[in-house]
């Protein structure tokens, strides 16, 4: 692009706030920053979340909304009915000058076919482990999902991912254009400053108890059934201990009933949900399915000691020993002792959650949208070569 020219881009994606979820929390601080930094018009085309619902227009950013529907078993996670024609209708009136696939679903697809047909550039995003998750809910599917998702993005120009790790996993798979795109953390919502002694009482949790945190999709996926086992052995040395679980999901009602001693807060977000991290004092993230897990460098920057597998977010950020405790991939038991381990010991969960504090907040998401920017513009200045007539 000439300088002074405004980058068209087209944001294909089926979540978005207020929709709580890391896929929607990312894309959101990337627009929003692209929007800050100037020189792009945004096109975010989504699912309507309801009949009726209005399209937000602005002068640097306006919405496409699609029908589509939510999965019957899993119905906070929301489906776009394919868009291949209107699509087509739409970017021929109003040409991007380049699409970015947040989602894989039948909308993503759909766009990236429109795209290929009107030869509009396409990077994509991978952010969820999709082909994972198929094994918890349709498992005779998996590999079909593994097929699906690199068949997708191998038609793009770029797929962007959070780590070097998940870079040289999905290298191994076959697929074929990779790049980096990390996470940032909005440091001013998640801090230490938030803990708040007022949301412990109302939790029924005095100031010397321990009050251990989960934070996720109450899902098979999530691994959950790991955390309690975690919190049980640390009630064994800390009978006092309590355990909240924040968020939603198809399994909250089941766990709920099984753990009527357990305190489940729901969905929480902002500052909320921040207090809600502050005002604990140990993070366990059993999670086995994660591309990222965003949640742990909220919890760090939230200065608390997190308890995780060693892969994705973990393995980026938490140094063993120092700012948290990452502990081999599915070793149950060490996960466990991990947890019992710094239940046991205040003086270490308060030097760790400094020093995880400190580790969070050197991230930030002006410097990711900034490696976005320069991709983009990477990927523009390739199209204009590839394009200009020979002399």
């Amino acid at each position: 692009m000439a300088p002074g020219e405004t980058v068209r881009l087209a944001v294909i994606t089926e979540t978005w706030p207020p929709e709580i979820n890391g896929v929607a929390n990312t894309i959101n601080h990337l627009v929003k920053g692209l929007r800050r930094r100037g020189g792009y018009r945004v096109q975010l085309v989504r699912p309507r979340r309801e009949p009726g619902e209005k399209a937000l227009r602005e002068e640097d950013f306006e919405e496409y909304l699609v029908n589509g529907l939510s999965l019957p078993f899993y119905n906070e996670v929301r489906l776009g009915f394919p868009q291949y024609y209107p699509l087509l209708r739409l970017w021929r009136g109003q040409r991007p000058d380049l699409v970015q696939i947040v989602t894989e679903g039948p909308l993503g697809y759909s766009a990236i076919k429109a795209a290929n047909r009107l030869s509009i550039p396409v990077i994509s995003d991978f952010h969820t482990n999709y082909d994972q998750y198929s094994r918890y809910y349709l498992s005779s599917l998996f590999h079909l999902a593994k097929h699906y998702l690199r068949h997708i993005h191998n038609q793009t120009r770029i797929t962007l991912v959070p780590t070097r790790e998940l870079s040289r996993q999905l290298a191994a798979d076959g697929y074929e254009k990779l790049g980096l795109m990390e996470r940032g953390i909005d440091a001013d919502l998640f801090h230490p400053r938030h803990r708040d002694e007022r949301l412990r009482e109302q939790l029924g949790v005095t100031p010397d108890q321990l009050l251990v945190t989960l934070v996720a999709r109450m899902a098979p996926e999530k691994n959950l059934h790991l955390a309690f086992s975690a919190f049980r052995a640390i009630q064994q040395t800390c009978p006092g201990a309590r355990f909240l679980l924040v968020g939603d999901g198809p399994e909250r009602k089941r766990l709920q009933r099984l753990h009527p001693d357990c305190l489940f807060a729901g969905m929480r977000s902002g500052v909320d949900l921040a207090q809600h991290y502050a005002s604990s004092d140990l993070f366990l993230f059993p999670s086995t399915s994660e591309t990222f897990g965003n949640v742990i460098l909220e919890a760090m920057a939230c200065g608390l000691p997190v308890v995780a597998f060693d892969y994705a977010a973990a393995r980026e950020y938490i140094r063993s020993g120092e700012n948290g405790i990452a502990v081999t991939l599915d070793d149950n038991d060490a996960f466990i002792a991990a947890g019992v381990k710094l239940a046991g010991d205040a003086g270490l969960r308060r030097r760790m959650g400094a020093e995880a504090n400190r580790t969070a907040h050197s991230l930030n998401w002006e410097q990711v949208v900034g490696q976005l920017h320069r991709t983009i513009h990477k990927i523009l200045h390739e199209v204009r070569h590839e394009t200009a007539p020979s002399v």
